[in-house]
């Protein structure tokens, strides 16, 4: 009786199409009985409105007409400001875009998809179009471009020039600075690409024969091809640094071979040469297998082991980190529509799987960086509706097109990519693949990637993979950077035009809760910065002729911000916390990293004791208790009795029996607020984490403070080696329209 009467009650109030879930809900079924279910189509038939037709008449001429440009002139004018992407016009039907960095971008999905895009990261797949991101390859000798990279890359961990990277099995993801500028005037997260070193000559039942396709080795020279690949909102900066190094370095060869061996070194752009996508989750090598065809070429067996082993892998995780696979596929939409690879649950053939092949220069081996051949593949050969017609002669519907001999044959790349955080304790690790393929080819793979129910991420997606990993993300979470400094200016002036259009009544009275800066951090005041050069003014009035020594303007070097980051960070404030004079320890650190890439030390200008005044360091901040960090949250540093108070409370907290008391003991510490100078750096990213299922933050504090929490950490705790698991750092964090200061922990952030 009830589910009559709950059927009756719904087949009453909601039409056929209202009934479906909202992933099939479709405008174009309340016009299109075939686009309703099957089951559905005879109510759906009863519901529908009679169609009115209307008496053929004769269409009147319109004046002008034929003055009206065609569509594709007509989205042409529509980009003379910005770029679209190959799969623009799918996004726009389905996400909210924004003009972003000369490109317009997908922001989000017009659904609600921040839980199902999270649980697709997570347990399944998702994919993101990042064609946006700016490519420049380098051609010319491979100690020059070596040399030119040290000069810029960072010097922490292993260099663009190690045996590691240098035969092109792998990606290098590391960051620019400016040519010798380390530690400061860092720019962008970069990756680097080595072309694959030409193949040895493989040869068959052991007579020499070469095989067919194999290229020849390089006898001639040295030559080699690396691509780089950076967000686009430094695209102008590091144009500077590449022309600025291979200036550099050509004229120091020149110099020393007095003329006697010519030799170049060119940059080419090719941002808009290649489309890029991500696929991230459990389930991200089921779908490549699924949707890409590999072209038969003879002598890889190496390939032939990894693609034998693709399908089987649960994560990619598995696979070595950064690997660089490259291959040919046939023309994807031959065999659409695809499905997934499954993987083999049987017992016996899962055991005997061959294991995914190593990183190698043969396996990396790919014809897509042949220009020529990129340039040969800017149109596809057949269009979408001569496919259609070669499926229309087959007798089965459905069935996959067999590959001829005009049929496109599409070089790609495959990059193992991972978003993991080794060094932090609740690290919630993403795992993927970069498919890179030419231009031209964009909605082609597009298409059969997204049809097997792949989620799609925006750009708010994936930040939020980042965030949940426990990565900083770019540019949002890189203070002291010019792209910070323009990504935090324009989110300030949308935030602060939300705030003004609100009346007093019904908006935030930040002056009242004391937050004097709550659009964007000011990191000058929380670096002390500001009343350093307050403090100089004062000195240069009262002084008639001040001493070279005591000059030191504003904006220069010597008190200039910078961010302390890279994977040698924990050993670098191990050896500083183990000694009194930490700014020297700091000082020395820096210039044996600039020593490692061959660069000068810092020069005589910059003191220790600035250059540890100036640091700031990425951490990471987990609530103890109740209450999410907001973006621009107020970082605290507290005193040894509230430390104490809140240690004790969140030890007895699982002991207390009265809900009331535990309450009332939490607002009383919560409601006691630190005075202004206790700020110590502020929140970049924060809200509520899935992954974790508490509040989760990542900021930015300054090196000194960070060793001031070190240190009270030991003096509280003094049985315990602080910093540790056990007892570990805290710190107090307020939203900027919050009354209360909750406690989190502090970790520090490195790229391990």
């Amino acid at each position: 009786m009830h589910n009559a009467m709950k059927t009756a009650s719904a087949s009453s109030t909601h039409r056929v199409w209202q009934t479906l879930p909202r992933h099939l809900r479709r405008r174009a079924a309340s016009h299109d009985i075939r686009r309703v279910p099957l089951r559905l189509r005879e109510k759906a038939t009863a519901e529908m409105d009679p169609v009115k037709t209307q008496a053929p008449t004769r269409s009147k001429s319109k004046a002008g007409k034929y003055r009206q440009k065609v569509r594709t002139d007509a989205l042409l004018r529509r980009q003379r400001d910005k770029k679209w992407l190959e799969t623009h016009l799918w996004h726009a039907k389905r996400m909210h875009m924004e003009n972003m960095w000369g490109y317009r971008l997908a922001v989000s999905p017009t659904d609600k998809t921040y839980r199902p895009s999270h649980r697709a990261s997570m347990h399944d797949a998702i994919i993101h179009d990042a064609s946006y991101y700016s490519c420049i390859e380098i051609k010319g000798s491979e100690k020059l471009i070596v040399e030119m990279l040290e000069s810029f890359c960072d010097p922490q961990g292993s260099g663009p020039g190690s045996k590691r990277y240098l035969s092109g099995a792998r990606m290098i993801e590391t960051h620019a600075y400016k040519r010798n500028a380390y530690p400061y005037e860092l720019v962008a997260p970069l990756a680097l690409i080595w072309r694959p070193q030409s193949q040895l000559l493989n040869y068959e039942n052991g007579k020499g024969k070469k095989n067919a396709g194999t290229p020849l080795p390089s006898k001639s020279s040295d030559i080699r091809s690396i691509l780089l690949r950076f967000h686009p909102l430094a695209h102008a900066t590091m144009l500077d640094i590449l022309k600025e190094s291979a200036s550099y370095v050509l004229e120091t060869y020149k110099r020393s071979h007095q003329g006697r061996q010519e030799t170049r070194l060119e940059i080419t752009d090719v941002t808009g040469h290649f489309n890029v996508f991500e696929i991230m989750g459990p389930k991200s090598s089921q779908v490549l297998h699924g949707c890409l065809s590999p072209v038969h070429s003879v002598g890889r067996t190496d390939f032939s082991q990894f693609w034998a082993s693709f399908a089987n892998l649960q994560s990619a995780g598995s696979a070595p980190r950064s690997m660089v696979i490259g291959f040919q596929v046939l023309d994807p939409r031959l065999k659409f529509p695809p499905r997934n690879a499954r993987i083999q649950i049987d017992a016996a053939s899962y055991v005997h799987a061959p294991p995914i092949a190593f990183p190698s220069s043969q396996l990396a081996h790919s014809e897509i960086w042949n220009e020529q051949i990129r340039k040969g593949l800017l149109e596809p050969r057949f269009k979408k509706k001569d496919l259609d017609q070669r499926k229309s002669i087959n007798l089965i519907p459905g069935t996959s097109l067999d590959a001829l001999r005009q049929d496109d044959r599409i070089p790609v790349v495959l990059i193992q990519r991972s978003l993991e955080n080794s060094g932090t304790t609740d690290a919630q690790s993403v795992h993927g693949w970069t498919l890179i393929v030419p231009a031209g080819w964009g909605m082609p793979f597009f298409s059969s990637l997204i049809f097997t129910s792949t989620r799609i991420a925006g750009q708010s997606e994936r930040q939020t993979q980042s965030y949940e990993s426990g990565k900083v993300y770019f540019p949002r979470d890189y203070p002291t950077t010019d792209a910070y400094s323009l990504y935090a200016s324009e989110q300030a002036m949308q935030e602060k035009a939300v705030w003004d259009r609100k009346p007093p009544a019904k908006r935030v009275n930040y002056c009242k809760l004391g937050s004097e800066n709550p659009f964007k951090p000011d990191w000058e005041s929380i670096l002390g910065i500001a009343n350093k050069a307050e403090d100089q003014k004062v000195i240069t009035t009262q002084r008639e002729v001040p001493t070279p020594s005591d000059t030191r303007p504003f904006g220069s070097t010597v008190v200039r911000p910078w961010l302390l980051r890279g994977p040698e960070v924990p050993k670098i404030i191990s050896s500083m916390s183990s000694v009194f004079n930490q700014g020297a320890i700091l000082h020395s650190e820096v210039n044996r990293l600039r020593l490692k890439r061959g660069l000068a030390p810092l020069s005589n200008s910059v003191k220790p004791g600035d250059l540890l005044q100036n640091a700031l360091i990425n951490v990471q901040f987990t609530t103890c208790l109740r209450g999410s960090p907001q973006d621009h949250a107020l970082v605290y540093i507290l005193d040894d009795d509230v430390c104490l108070k809140w240690n004790k409370f969140i030890h007895q907290l699982s002991t207390v029996l009265d809900v009331n008391a535990e309450t009332t003991e939490e607002h009383k510490l919560a409601g006691r607020i630190p005075d202004n100078t206790a700020i110590i750096g502020s929140i970049t990213t924060g809200h509520y984490s899935l992954a974790r299922g508490h509040g989760f933050a990542i900021g930015a504090i300054t090196l000194v403070h960070l060793l001031a929490l070190e240190q009270q950490c030991s003096r509280l705790h003094p049985n315990q080696e602080a910093p540790s698991k056990t007892i570990p750092m805290l710190a107090g964090i307020r939203n900027i329209d919050g009354h209360q200061c909750q406690v989190a922990t502090v970790e520090v952030l490195a790229d391990i």
